[in-house]
């Protein structure tokens, strides 16, 4: 088989798993994952090459309805994603009874391109088989996929079915990143987001959606084999800035730990962090403050 090579993004309403599935494709956790919606804010590129060929995953922001810039700039981050690519796996869920108001606006969206569009119904392990079949026929309704495939995210053989289909619509080409790249991200990158996913785990309530996180100090101590890492999480009020401190700096070592934690395993060395919470009033309408933490 001649090598084959593609950039496939991932669509879907916010929550309803695409970053569970990247995760599961790549067989590396790059994208954060968490029961609340709107989770990723950028559009993450991850890279998986084999002898046969290379997949460039695109996850994205759920599509949804902006409230502030920083929603604004993760819809229009969405959408462009639909143009760039050879592939979209749009992701929707087996638990909707029929197609709601959400999906039918991204259908509207998907309309409006000529990429390749694999319908991949999420938690069909969930319903019974009698409730999932009148779902795929209402899907297949409203606009011509190029297959309609019930999966469980959560599930190991889920990555060979989606990955088949994949591999069988990529066009024949070269590689376009080196066999050992993961991903376009920055480390730094990684580790704000890292940070972010704890925030997301340990709090809840609109808290999380309202911090933002940037590391402001990213060293190598060859030496020590260590690397030392500072970071900001910025809130939006002096009451959530509290919370996420906790009493006696306890939710902050907590975050702090699991988030140190999981830097190490994807850096591969001893890491050394140390975090600080700051409010800055309605930071997600800033354009200073979105420019600051990589949103443009």
């Amino acid at each position: 088989m001649s090598f084959r090579s593609g950039f496939v993004t991932i669509v879907g309403r916010p929550n309803v798993g695409k970053s569970t599935l990247l995760n599961l494709l790549t067989g590396e956790k790059i994208a954060i994952m968490s029961d609340k919606p709107q989770t990723t804010r950028n559009t993450i590129k991850t890279v998986v090459t084999t002898d046969d060929y290379q997949v460039v995953f695109m996850d994205t922001p759920g599509m949804h309805r902006p409230k502030n810039k920083l929603g604004d700039y993760m819809m229009k981050s969405a959408i462009a994603s639909l143009e760039e690519v050879d592939i979209i796996l749009y992701l929707v869920e087996a638990t909707d009874t029929a197609i709601g108001r959400g999906d039918l606006a991204i259908i509207d969206n998907l309309k409006k391109v000529n990429t390749l569009i694999i319908l991949l119904i999420n938690k069909s392990d969930l319903v019974e088989k009698s409730r999932l079949l009148p779902l795929i026929e209402a899907y297949s309704q409203s606009m011509d996929f190029e297959q309609i495939i019930p999966i469980t995210a959560l599930h190991s053989d889920t990555k060979k079915i989606v990955m088949d289909e994949i591999i069988r619509l990529l066009p024949e080409g070269e590689p376009y990143f080196p066999e050992d790249m993961l991903t376009d991200q920055p480390e730094k990158v990684l580790v704000q987001e890292i940070i972010r996913e704890k925030i997301l785990k340990l709090i809840s309530d609109e808290i999380p959606h309202g911090a933002g996180v940037e590391v402001t100090l990213f060293k190598e101590k060859e030496e020590k084999d260590l690397i030392e890492i500072h970071a900001n999480i910025y809130c939006e009020k002096e009451s959530h800035k509290g919370i996420i401190i906790g009493k006696n700096g306890d939710m902050l070592k907590k975050i702090g730990t699991l988030a140190r934690q999981d830097a190490e395993i994807l850096l591969g060395v001893k890491v050394f962090l140390k975090l600080w919470v700051k409010t800055k009033t309605d930071w997600r309408n800033s354009d200073f403050m979105l420019n600051e933490l990589g949103y443009k």
